[in-house]
């Protein structure tokens, strides 16, 4: 009689458990209140424990914070990794990341939006090491479009002429703005809308200049090698 091996899932220990829910209750914390105003009592009755059961967990405030954007930021990080390399072409790499980012951001996770936004901006002074934090997730979670962009202008295929951490920042900032809007009147925009205006102004800005020209110039290109090839075969 043959056996059967099955893979199982390894089981969480009851501290692995306890340190999740803590977590997940600090997300929702932090989400709602902001670095600054957030604290580890708050998270205590979030996940209706003690509050030194937290610091048995957590150092404090900011470590739990920092284990919480980092989770986060895995979680998003992923599927754009996942996803971008599968699809083809520079426009829909663009269009799916500027999507998938509105999404992210303003339909799943507003307040851990609020979050990043505010304490990325505020925290280098005070928080350096939850400044640092932020800008290596920030980075990985970029990387797959900058490589998308950079194979791109290897290929003559979008502006050569601009740096790429300008590009980056141009696409970025851009859906920064738009994300500070909606937070700041706390009014979500359309987000299929906004992403389809977004993608188009933005990939705009990313061709080459005099790029009409060029296009015509591949035309009559290969108009002319056809018809050579045509009065060869005859």
């Amino acid at each position: 009689m043959s056996s059967v091996l099955t893979r199982t899932t390894p089981r969480r220990t009851k501290s692995q458990l306890r340190q999740q829910d803590l977590l997940a209750a600090a997300r929702r914390v932090f989400s709602a209140h902001g670095y600054q105003r957030a604290t580890m009592a708050m998270i205590a009755q979030e996940a209706g424990v003690s509050e030194a059961t937290v610091f048995t967990y957590f150092p404090g405030k900011r470590e739990l914070c920092i284990q919480v954007v980092k989770d986060w930021y895995d979680e998003i990080t992923r599927e754009v990794e996942d996803a971008v390399p599968r699809l083809q072409g520079t426009h829909a790499r663009l269009a799916h990341v500027i999507r998938a980012h509105l999404v992210t951001l303003l339909a799943d996770g507003s307040g851990m939006c609020a979050l990043v936004l505010s304490e990325g901006r505020a925290a280098a002074p005070a928080e350096p090491e939850l400044a640092r934090v932020l800008t290596d997730c920030k980075r990985r979670y970029t990387a797959p479009l900058m490589r998308c962009l950079a194979e791109a202008q290897a290929a003559g295929e979008i502006r050569q002429d601009m740096p790429l951490g300008l590009l980056r920042d141009l696409i970025y900032g851009a859906m920064e703005h738009v994300l500070w809007d909606a937070i700041t009147k706390a009014r979500r925009p359309a987000i299929d809308t906004t992403a389809e205006q977004l993608t188009t102004l933005i990939w705009s800005a990313l061709m080459p200049p005099d790029a009409d020209k060029a296009q015509l110039q591949r035309f009559r290109d290969e108009v002319a090698a056809a018809l050579r090839r045509a009065h060869t075969s005859c």
